[in-house]
């Protein structure tokens, strides 16, 4: 069966469709990651989004039940070159295609993804249409330039919890503010013997703090940092109280508790092959990446807060820190999945900081 993507600027990819049937639009961006599909696909921060895989063959080693990084998927397109349809590996338990069309996710194969991935790094992330319902190009670009913008939706309150639920441990108490969290950074804080108490992402500061919290984590998830205002009010009356520390989104949620400024990028950090600087020790880092905003480096000036961490790629701020307080945050994932593991240390440092409280 054919597929067509159609672009808000009016390119058009023809392929051949698999997973579910039907139509989807999103802001479409590229991840560069050569291994981790399944990760990506049930990371919610890709919610709102079709997802363009630069690495040229993907399902091969199939979908296995211990890598989600959530219950479901929540992109709502996927691209690849060449999509393998016999799986091999020992912990495989279905093919890609079987999953997509599970979750509802419309797929399309056999397109120049090299291309279309110059053309989103040359023009930027825009606006696009997935459908293997409609043949017609022109209409489907007429229905993509329709699309809502990704600024202005409520996609975090589309991924993360609706309740308030503990997980059980020994340890400090964090209060996981889940704006669309990644189920390995809980997996991180139970190797480190936490109880994780996890709210939504409308959890006021009372509420939070008659939790009587050890420390407070803001977790990745999708969209503009500006479209959860409540969670920025929240935070901003945290800060000071207890050790804090931001992942991804939760990062830019900080910088604008704080004062800072974040903005869209061109086509944004998705990947896990991204170099970073961590400037207090000068080591660098390979880092997993998924988000489109960024928080402006000019807006940092006057704060108490230096720049902790920098991408060598582009000079962009990855990662902040309180000058007097126990808070900080960086862009990029530490809890991996997929992507390198070595700034698993970031989660140590968190554990010190509460430590140091106690």
């Amino acid at each position: 069966m054919q597929a067509i993507l159609a672009l808000e600027d009016g390119t058009v990819f023809t392929g051949r469709a698999f997973g579910a049937r039907g139509e989807r639009w999103g802001e479409v961006v590229f991840n560069t990651a050569m291994t981790g599909y399944q990760e990506i696909l049930t990371d919610p921060s890709y919610c709102g989004q079709i997802v363009v895989m630069t690495y040229p063959l993907i399902g091969n080693y199939g979908i296995n039940r211990e890598d989600f990084e959530s219950k479901k998927s929540f992109v709502r397109g996927f691209v690849v070159h060449e999509e393998c349809d016999r799986p091999s590996n020992w912990r495989a338990s279905y093919r890609l295609s079987d999953f997509l069309a599970r979750e509802g996710v419309v797929g399309i194969s056999g397109i120049d993804t090299r291309a279309l991935t110059r053309h989103l790094r040359n023009r930027g992330t825009m606006r696009g249409v997935l459908s293997t319902e409609c043949d017609d190009p022109a209409l489907l670009v007429e229905k993509a330039r329709q699309c809502p913008h990704l600024t202005g939706q409520e996609l975090v309150l589309e991924v993360a919890t609706k309740e308030i639920f503990t997980l059980e441990g020994k340890g400090y108490r964090v209060i996981l503010i889940d704006l669309g969290s990644k189920l390995n950074i809980i997996r991180h804080l139970q190797k480190r013997n936490c109880e994780i108490v996890v709210v939504p992402p409308t959890a006021t500061a009372r509420k939070i703090m008659a939790l009587e919290p050890d420390g407070i984590l803001l977790s990745n998830g999708p969209g503009d940092p500006m479209d959860v205002p409540y969670t920025i009010k929240t935070i901003k009356e945290l800060i000071g109280q207890y050790p804090i520390f931001g992942i991804c989104l939760g990062h830019q949620v900080i910088a604008l508790a704080l004062g800072a400024r974040t903005y869209k990028m061109k086509f944004g950090h998705r990947g896990a092959n991204h170099p970073v600087k961590d400037l207090r020790t000068g080591r660098v880092y390979i880092t997993s990446q998924n988000h489109g905003f960024a928080v402006a480096d000019d807006s940092l000036a006057g704060l108490p807060v230096e720049i902790s961490h920098r991408n060598l790629n582009d000079g962009t701020v990855e990662g902040i820190r309180h000058r007097e307080l126990p808070v900080f945050s960086v862009q990029y994932h530490p809890e991996a999945s997929p992507g390198p593991r070595e700034s698993a240390y970031l989660f140590d440092e968190f554990i010190q900081l509460m430590q140091r409280r106690k």
